[in-house]
């Protein structure tokens, strides 16, 4: 029998209703649509609106939809990967919260955090569930209430950030489509540049953290985008490489929806024309865990079966990371 592969069989995503511009954004801090739109490629973003709504609560209508398209009920699921950076709360895992909103009583799971990498390392992690062949189902949620841990007085983050849900759906394959290869990469002394100060153990919630405005996602742009512009880049790269690839077996870059400058990199050092390379930064704006799935889902009709992409992320961390897949459908 041919080796199992792990094969992407569905894809859908959500984004809320709320349209937060960039116009709208110039009355909140010192910044104007021309400014955000030269620097992040950025137009505008959507924000979960309403009490008591969280990260699960984006990711439940994004698989809700999947499972519809995939003709499958959630108890047929039997595991599920929820990538985020902004879970309902520090613990239970938001993947149990998920599960129980969708009905997946018969799905194990674990929430991931890699920063804005995460859905590429989740695909990377639930692959290998399905190569075992211990699972059959594997959904691998990307998913992040982004809103919740914005300052906007902050210009330097304010912009970028929107909130957005995507998944996939991992089944095996014996015809050689799915996760073909991937590199994935850390390093924790990029910490400084982009972190939360307070909230965790080392730093607990207090009064004085609450006041310095500490719970925020907190960044320095010129740094990260120094690190990341040629990180990005060069694992697209390398994977391409590992596998023989050229830019003429490439037909779809997916990258990380971070700023368009790196995504501009990322094609260039890829060799890969920009019709080739998936962008919808300008409506969403940095999803995080989300910006990928979302690709794949806005662009899945215009996917041919066998159809080689590359996915590739950068995060806070930092992490890093890119994947070679195989269109299955």
């Amino acid at each position: 029998m041919s080796r199992i592969t792990a094969a992407v069989t569905a894809v859908n995503g959500y984004v809320p209703d709320y349209v937060l511009t960039n116009h709208e954004l110039s009355q909140m801090v010192d910044t104007n649509d021309e400014w955000i739109t030269t620097r992040t490629g950025i137009k505008e973003r959507r924000i979960l609106k309403g009490e008591g709504l969280g990260t699960s609560d984006l990711a439940v209508p994004a698989v809700q939809g999947l499972l519809k398209k995939r003709g499958i009920g959630a108890e047929e699921i039997d595991l599920i990967i929820f990538c985020t950076t902004t879970p309902d709360m520090p613990f239970p895992a938001t993947a149990n919260l998920f599960a129980d909103k969708i009905g997946a009583v018969n799905a194990w799971g674990f929430d991931l955090q890699a920063a804005c990498s995460g859905f590429v390392f989740g695909l990377t992690t639930g692959a290998q569930f399905i190569e075992s062949g211990k699972h059959k189902k594997v959904l691998v949620v990307g998913a992040d209430k982004m809103s919740s841990i914005i300052d906007y007085q902050d210009r330097a983050t304010c912009i970028i950030f929107g909130d957005g849900a995507g998944a996939a759906l991992l089944e095996p394959n014996y015809d050689g489509y799915g996760v073909i290869d991937s590199v994935l990469k850390s390093d924790g002394s990029g910490i400084p540049f982009l972190h939360m100060k307070a909230g965790g153990s080392i730093k607990p919630a207090s009064h004085e953290t609450v006041d310095a405005r500490e719970h925020y996602a907190y960044q320095e742009g010129k740094a990260v985008f120094k690190f990341a512009v040629t990180n990005m880049a060069d694992v697209a790269a390398e994977v391409m490489e590992r596998n023989n690839l050229t830019a003429d077996d490439v037909a779809w870059l997916v990258p990380h929806q971070a700023n368009k400058r790196i995504i501009d990199a990322t094609a260039a050092r890829t060799g890969l024309s920009e019709d080739k390379v998936i962008v919808n930064i300008e409506r969403y704006g940095n999803t995080t865990n989300a910006t990928i799935p979302l690709c794949l889902w806005e662009w899945e009709s215009k996917f041919k079966k066998g159809d080689n992409l590359i996915l590739a992320a950068f995060g806070g961390g930092f992490t890093w990371g890119s994947l070679y897949l195989k269109w299955a459908y």
